[in-house]
């Protein structure tokens, strides 16, 4: 199971689109976060952001691709160097996540701010942002189907409850089966549970794996 761990770790995410506001001496910095896929997505999310505020100042940007954070870019679209994307991007991988886009849109106030207010400014709106889309962990997992005897359905029931099973759907016809999705490095624990606690009668079968977002 450890094995599993290594390989397989979890990572967050940001669960959908999100949008901050940060008001610094009549300058209004706005963020859009959203989660990607792809640094192509990524880069589709930053042009559109651009038209949609085409009559701002700056765009200025950040994204994150990959479960370990292997791509990483930033843009100060005109701002002092370090004083914009960095920034943004530091707030993205204070959060601890990845597969995230996040432009903050500058429309200027009239009152220069230096280079400690610009990126007080971006940080904050990017990090309202981020606190708007919210934060989910991915989480490798199994799905399984376990079909039972009606007989069983109450005990099999607890179990999933006991251990915090996921169930996924449930279809009553001459036998009951549940679809469920539990953590990869709970799996073979799982099994021998409900294998011991139906003294072998329940069918277990794998159905799927892969990463999946684990809500609280």
């Amino acid at each position: 199971m450890e094995n599993l761990k290594q390989e397989f770790p979890p990572y967050q995410v940001v669960d959908q689109e999100g949008r901050g506001e940060y008001e610094e001496k009549k300058s209004r910095f706005i963020a859009n976060v959203a989660p990607v896929s792809s640094a192509e997505e990524a880069v589709r999310f930053i042009e559109a952001v651009r038209k949609k505020y085409y009559d701002a100042r700056h765009n200025c940007s950040a994204y994150i691709i990959g479960r370990n954070r292997e791509v990483t870019r930033c843009s100060d679209d005109g701002e002092p160097s370090g004083t914009a994307g960095k920034p943004i991007l530091e707030a993205l991988l204070g959060a601890q996540v990845t597969d995230v886009v996040a432009v903050v849109t500058r429309y200027f106030g009239g009152t220069l701010l230096g280079t400690g207010g610009l990126v007080r400014a971006y940080t904050q709106a990017a990090k309202a942002g981020i606190e708007d889309a919210g934060i989910v962990t991915m989480r490798y997992g199994k799905e399984l189907t376990v079909e039972v005897a009606y007989g069983d359905v109450g005990r099999v029931q607890h179990l999933f409850e006991k251990s915090q099973v996921t169930v996924q759907e449930s279809r009553y016809t001459d036998k009951v089966a549940f679809d469920i999705r539990i953590p990869g490095d709970q799996c073979d624990a799982v099994e021998r549970i409900l294998t011991e606690a139906t003294a072998g009668r329940a069918l277990i079968s794998q159905t799927g794996e892969g990463y999946y977002r684990e809500r609280n």
